[in-house]
């Protein structure tokens, strides 16, 4: 499941550095997060902290994007795959 914010959102700053995948950005308005990064912190925290942090309780789970633990720690294994730099050859 990736996780969605809502027009509630006060643009206050706190989630965007926090994400430990970049998956939050500002969008045309508020602060959005994209689905395929987001992992809901499987693999880094055992919260969201999108979620933890935010003063106004405006981040629920994305009701498109809904995937299993097991979904999220793929997603998780293959975003940390392609940010590893490639290992020179002998």
């Amino acid at each position: 499941m990736a996780l969605l914010i809502t027009d509630e959102c006060i643009n206050c700053d706190v989630c965007e550095p926090e994400c430990p995948n970049e998956a939050i950005s500002m969008g045309a308005e508020i602060y959005e997060i994209d689905p395929n990064k987001c992992t809901e912190c499987v693999g880094h925290f055992d919260e969201p902290q999108c979620v933890q942090l935010c003063p106004v309780a405006c981040i629920p789970i994305h009701p498109d994007f809904t995937e299993s633990r097991e979904q999220l720690w793929a997603k998780y294994r293959r975003l940390t795959q392609q940010a590893a730099p490639a290992l020179p050859e002998s």
